[in-house]
């Protein structure tokens, strides 16, 4: 799929913008530039809507030729571009005109400049990247709903810090208002009771205060919260935080803002790591497959968006399904072969993730 302008016609872009949070008419004249410098044809726009958030416009952008879709809006509006462009062969372009900007960031792709991040949508490479599905249950059973994510998908205090942020301080401060999310979150978060099991294991049962599943690992501020997440390795990597006594969150804390942000950039710090025996606090695992069933229903979040209530999630990894524009330079095109040796080395792994994996969340 992609460009269908006809044989010798210049490739064409698309651009979906969401209105609300994006002045169009500003980013006009970076597109309007880059296109002529190039040589490509007129730009294609689009609009989300409250109907749309971007998937359905995405796929018209395709139907059209579109050679590259480019989305301007928050993280919601990458996520819901990147769900039309699944599997199409069209890469999706990255704007920073969002608050987090959370897959370009670990992408390591420009935060700030827009000019820049529209040069590169004209005159870049591609890269794939591992999309993370996720179907939801919600409380009433009535369907399950399937949507993709591209840098985390959680329940418990991540969710409830996301649906109680003040969205005017959030649009005044930007990811600082997470801070004061954090703040009227913890007052309210209890232990979740669930049942879950990795890559077709035996179903186990535990209880947490949040778990994260994660296509990516850094969140804004530089917080490391999965430091081995890769978009590209064909798994997602699981994290589960159980605070414990008085000093739990402290625990917490210090294992994301300390350990991983500051003791794993050394050997020498890597082995302080090491000799850490707390492993309660924050514990990781990997896998392809991850199923939870919840007692009760509880708050979810798709890559930074309240996403409702839910009894019952269940994510997986799609490897290589996404193409992304980088900078010409960064990181070529990873051929079929390549993702069909990314999707074996992920299954030749399933068994082991199976038992370290059940054994890290339930430590």
């Amino acid at each position: 799929m992609g460009d269908e302008s006809g044989a010798g016609a210049p490739p064409r872009a698309a651009i979906v913008v969401n209105p609300i949070k994006v002045d169009a008419s500003k980013l006009r004249a970076f597109v309007a530039a880059a296109e002529k410098a190039s040589g490509w044809g007129e730009t294609l726009w689009f609009e989300t809507t409250s109907e749309d958030s971007g998937r359905q416009v995405t796929r018209r952008a395709v139907a059209e030729g579109a050679s590259v879709v480019m989305a301007a809006g928050g993280d919601g509006t990458v996520r819901s571009v990147a769900e039309g462009l699944r599997d199409t062969g069209v890469p999706i372009g990255l704007l920073p005109v969002g608050t987090g900007n959370l897959l370009a960031r670990n992408l390591s792709m420009t935060l700030t400049n827009v000019e820049q991040a529209v040069t590169t949508v004209f005159t870049g490479t591609d890269r794939a990247i591992d999309l993370g599905l996720v179907t939801i249950t919600r409380p009433d059973d009535a369907a399950t709903e399937e949507h993709v994510f591209l840098v985390m998908a959680g329940l418990g205090l991540d969710a409830k810090m996301i649906a109680k942020t003040n969205k005017r301080l959030k649009r005044a401060v930007g990811w600082l208002a997470y801070v004061d999310g954090i703040g009227r979150a913890l007052p309210t978060l209890r232990p979740v009771r669930l049942r879950f099991r990795l890559d077709g294991s035996a179903w186990k049962s535990t209880s947490v205060h949040t778990v994260i599943v994660g296509n990516c690992g850094l969140l804004p501020g530089g917080f490391l919260l999965i430091p081995d997440a890769r978009p590209d390795d064909g798994r997602l990597d699981i994290v589960a935080l159980r605070p414990e006594g008085p000093f739990g969150w402290l625990k917490v804390w210090n294992k994301i803002a300390f350990e991983n942000g500051v003791l794993r950039k050394s050997a020498a710090g890597r082995k302080i790591i090491d000799l850490n025996n707390d492993v309660r606090s924050v514990s990781y695992s990997t896998g392809q497959d991850f199923e939870l069933r919840l007692e009760g229903e509880q708050e979810i979040q798709l890559d930074g968006d309240e996403w409702g209530m839910a009894t019952a999630v269940h994510c997986w990894v799609d490897p290589g399904a996404l193409l992304v524009r980088v900078p010409a330079g960064t990181a070529g095109l990873r051929d079929t072969a390549a993702v069909a040796a990314a999707r074996a080395e992920a299954a030749s792994a399933s068994s082991e993730a199976a038992s370290t994996g059940d054994a890290a969340i339930r430590s």
